[in-house]
């Protein structure tokens, strides 16, 4: 009777040996495919003005909505900054009825996403070294501050000093106004990009508001620019610099990105 009861303990002790095996090689499992998972940081405008024209602006909706779920939705890990940290503005003009797309009403619907929207990281707390790549997206508030900020640009130029991909879409090239490469030259010069047109900006009848032009300034800065018509989708690469026309270009823009990240 003794001998069966040791033998009923010991198969019991053993069972419980396989499921706790089982369980750490679960959890480890799990911990392997935190690690493997990408980190893409997605730097948002915190300016509101439209300039001195008492108009409010801000980061286009589509811009963010359209690339977010395209890399969330493929298990990229995604962190929000802006310069000030907390509530981005969003570009009124980008949640009029005839600005809609499909990513913008499931952003409308989606409180989680939202809540990273109201509660973005500040700028000068992250660092390019915890991310595998970085999306910027438009709207005409970069123009006033990204464009200027000398954390974006120290941010941007440590990506592409780790040679990292880089997307920039619609107004986000306007950030690389003041960004060097490792040669001390602007990092456009000499390389193929793209941005919001100057007959877009004239067609949205804010050439006038804006402080400077994207294409012009991507041309000055020595960039081998290129254009399709006005709200056509064009995506440039060259290199890890990845430029996008316009909104339409948002997602195409995350595509490739992705395919960066996946090699």
């Amino acid at each position: 009777m003794r001998k069966i009861q040791f033998m009923i303990m010991a198969l019991i002790a053993i069972g419980f040996a396989a499921c706790t095996q089982s369980s750490n090689s679960e959890v480890e499992t799990k911990e392997t495919k935190t690690e493997d998972q990408p980190k893409v940081l997605f730097v948002l405008t915190s300016n509101d003005k439209l300039g001195d024209t008492g108009e409010k602006t801000g980061f286009w909706l589509e811009e963010f909505a359209a690339p977010y779920y395209n890399l969330l939705d493929e298990g990229v890990e995604i962190t929000v900054a802006s310069p000030k940290g907390g509530k981005a503005p969003i570009d009124p003009r980008s949640e009029t009825e005839g600005s809609q797309t499909e990513a913008t009403k499931r952003y409308n619907n989606d409180e989680a996403a939202q809540k990273v929207i109201n509660n973005t990281v500040k700028l000068a707390d992250v660092k390019a070294e915890d991310y595998d790549g970085v999306f910027y997206p438009g709207g005409h508030g970069p123009l006033w501050d990204l464009a200027e900020d000398e954390t974006s640009i120290a941010l941007i130029e440590a990506f592409n000093k780790q040679d990292k991909p880089m997307a920039f879409v619609c107004h986000a090239p306007a950030v690389l106004k003041g960004v060097k490469g490792t040669d001390g030259e602007p990092l456009v010069k000499g390389k193929k990009v793209t941005g919001f047109t100057n007959s877009e900006e004239e067609a949205v009848q804010l050439t006038e508001a804006v402080p400077f032009l994207v294409e012009d300034m991507l041309k000055e800065k020595g960039g081998d620019y290129s254009e399709k018509e006005n709200w056509s989708v064009n995506v440039v690469e060259d290199g890890n610099l990845i430029t996008g026309q316009n909104p339409a270009s948002s997602e195409p823009a995350s595509d490739l990105l992705l395919k960066k990240l996946k090699k």
